[in-house]
C-alpha cells in the first residue's frame, strides 16, 4: 500500500475504495430529485415495504420503553430463536453463545473477517464477488486471491480452481450462494466438494447466505455448516433480515459460528458499535414468533420477483449483443454485454447520460464485461427501462 505523508488521511482511508453500488443508487436517486425519468436497476433492496407485523412489533418495543442498551450479541430471546432455527435446518451445536447479530449484514461480513484474517493471510474470493468482500480483506490486512468464473460455467468455480489457489498462506475461502451479483446458485453437491478440499486444508470458510431464502426453479441454498461436524468447526455463517424481510434500512445482520469464534465477534463489536438498535431487534423476534406471517410475507415477495426476474431475463436475451445468464437466486441478472466493444463502466455511465437507467458495470465485482440489473424494482420500470437499453444497443451494437 502507498501512503501520501503529505495527507491527514491514513492508509487504510486512502487505499479504501467507495461503494460502487451505493455511488450509482446515490447519482441515480440525485437524477430523480432533479426531475428526470430515471429506470434504477442498481439498488440491491426490495422494493417492498417491511411486513407490518414487523413493524408492530418494533412500535411495541418502542411504547414499552425498549431503547436502552442490550447485551453487544443481541437480546436473548432473539439469538435462542435464531439458533433453535438454525438447529432445524441442519447445524449441530448451536445454541445462543454462537449467534451474534449486528448492525446489518455488511457488518456481519466484516466482522467475521476482522475475526479470522490476520496481516499477510490470504482470502480467496470467487469472482464476480460482491464489492465489499476485498475492501474489508484489506481493512483486516489480509491478502486476496482471486478465483475467476464467468457465465461459461453458470459463474461457479471449480474444484480444481479452488485446489490450485491454496497456498500455506491461506486462511479463509468466502462463498455466496446465492450469489450477489450474479444470482447464481450453487448445488449441494458443488458446495459439498469445495468445502472438503477447503476443510482438509485447514481453510475457514465465510459463507454469506444473505439471500438463502430468495431461489427459484426448484433451486435450493444450501448451507456448508451442516455438510458434516468437521465443516461445522470450520464455516461461519453470515445472514440477515434485510433481503427476506424488506428490511434494509434496520440494519441487522446476523453471525452464526463456532463459540470462539462467535465470542471474537462479539468482542470485536464491543469496541465498534456496542448492539444494533435494541427495538429492531424485538421487530426481527417477530418473525420467529409468528412464523406463517413470515412465511407468507416472503412467499408473497416471491412470486414478484421470480415474474420480473423471468421477465427481465427474457427481455435482455432478446436484445441483439446482449446474453443474459439465468439467475436462480437473489433478484440480480447479470448479463454480458462484450459484444458492445466497450468497458462495463463507459457502458454504464452511458447508459445513465444517454437513456437515464441505471445499471452498475461488471468492473465493481471484479468482472469486466458484464453488467448488474437488480429487479428488486416495479415491472413498469423493468419494461420501460429494457426498451431504453434496447434502443441504447442498437446504436452502439458492432
Amino acid at each position: 500500500m502507498s501512503n501520501d505523508n503529505t495527507s491527514p488521511l491514513s492508509t487504510w482511508a486512502q487505499n479504501i475504495a467507495p461503494s460502487p453500488t451505493l455511488a450509482v443508487d446515490a447519482k441515480a436517486k440525485a437524477l430523480k430529485a432533479a426531475g428526470k425519468d430515471v429506470c434504477g436497476f442498481g439498488a440491491g433492496e426490495p422494493d417492498f415495504d417491511t411486513p407490518k407485523f414487523i413493524c408492530d412489533a418494533a412500535a411495541k418495543a418502542l411504547a414499552e420503553g425498549k431503547t436502552r442498551y442490550v447485551p453487544t450479541p443481541g437480546i436473548l430471546p432473539l439469538r435462542k430463536a435464531i439458533a433453535a432455527d438454525y438447529t432445524a435446518k441442519g447445524f449441530k451445536n448451536i445454541d445462543e453463545t454462537c449467534v451474534v447479530l449486528s448492525p446489518g449484514g455488511k457488518m456481519s461480513c466484516y466482522l467475521s473477517i476482522l475475526a479470522l484474517i490476520s496481516p499477510g493471510d490470504e482470502v480467496i474470493i470467487p469472482v464476480p464477488y460482491w464489492v465489499s468482500y476485498p475492501e474489508m480483506v484489506k481493512l483486516a490486512g489480509g491478502d486476496v486471491k482471486f478465483i475467476r468464473a464467468d457465465d461459461s460455467t453458470g459463474f461457479k468455480i471449480s474444484p480444481e480452481q479452488l485446489r490450485a489457489a491454496i497456498t500455506p498462506k491461506t486462511k479463509l475461502l468466502i462463498l455466496t450462494s446465492p450469489s450477489n451479483p450474479t444470482g447464481a446458485v450453487y448445488t449441494r453437491a458443488e458446495l459439498e466438494a469445495l468445502v472438503k478440499i477447503a476443510v482438509d486444508a485447514g481453510v475457514y470458510i465465510l459463507s454469506d447466505e444473505i439471500y438463502s431464502s430468495l431461489t427459484y426453479d426448484g433451486a435450493e441454498a444450501a448451507s456448508p455448516a451442516t455438510f458434516s461436524d468437521e465443516a461445522a468447526k470450520y464455516v461461519v455463517t453470515a445472514s440477515g433480515f434485510a433481503k427476506a424481510y424488506a428490511m434494509t434500512g434496520w440494519r441487522l445482520g446476523i453471525t452464526v459460528a463456532p463459540k470462539a469464534i462467535a465470542g471474537a465477534v462479539s468482542k470485536l463489536q464491543s469496541q465498534m458499535s456496542s448492539n444494533c438498535t435494541t427495538f429492531a431487534q424485538y421487530g426481527a423476534l417477530a418473525v420467529y414468533e409468528q412464523p406463517e406471517l413470515a412465511k407468507q410475507a416472503l412467499a408473497e415477495m416471491l412470486v414478484h420477483f421470480d415474474r420480473r426476474r423471468k421477465m427481465l431475463c427474457d427481455a435482455l436475451n432478446a436484445i441483439p449483443g446482449i446474453t443474459c445468464y439465468r439467475s436462480q437466486g437473489a433478484f440480480y441478472l447479470f448479463p454480458n454485454i462484450e459484444a458492445f466493444g466497450m468497458s462495463s463502466a463507459e457502458f454504464a455511465e452511458k447508459l445513465l447520460e444517454e437513456e437515464l437507467v441505471a445499471v452498475v458495470p461488471g468492473s465493481a465485482f471484479g468482472a469486466e464485461g458484464y453488467i448488474r440489473l437488480s429487479y428488486a424494482t416495479a415491472d413498469e420500470t423493468i419494461l420501460k427501462g429494457v426498451e431504453r437499453i434496447a434502443k441504447f444497443c442498437a446504436r452502439y451494437k458492432k
